[in-house]
């Protein structure tokens, strides 16, 4: 198996493992914390189209979770989609998760490990959006 889709297969499963107590806790779906934590962690996306767009998510299942989120407090729908005072903590618990995943993962490197890691995934980004956007 390719190294690179190993890593990338274990780091989906490993951090949804990382949040399934709270999605149990809160009886939600990781998909619906995962655009709940989406929506408050980057703020300049708003809509449903946006999760769509950028998280890669089948229309359907955006909205589905959307619609749960939005009638269990969690997001008020205008045409924005807002986070609400409810959700503060969930974000706030979401959050302490995604940094302890990210410290788990990185655990064993030094500084200068985690900085040339995080520049090269910045270089591969860059290097997809040329791909995506038709650069040679």
């Amino acid at each position: 198996m390719n190294p690179s889709l190993e890593f990338s297969q274990k780091f989906v499963v490993g951090y949804n493992a990382a949040c399934k107590p709270l999605c149990q806790e809160l009886k939600l779906p990781q998909t619906a914390l995962d655009i709940l934590l989406f929506l408050v962690n980057n703020p300049e996306y708003k809509t449903a189209s946006d999760i769509v767009e950028v998280r890669k998510l089948k229309a359907n299942l955006v909205s589905v979770n959307v619609d749960r989120l939005v009638q269990e407090g969690y997001l008020r729908r205008k045409t924005l989609l807002i986070g609400t005072e409810k959700a503060r903590s969930v974000v706030e618990r979401g959050r302490e998760v995604q940094n302890r995943f990210l410290e788990r993962l990185l655990d064993h490197t030094d500084e200068a490990q985690r900085a040339a890691f995080f520049a090269t995934l910045e270089t591969m980004s860059k290097n997809l959006d040329a791909i995506i956007e038709g650069e040679d």
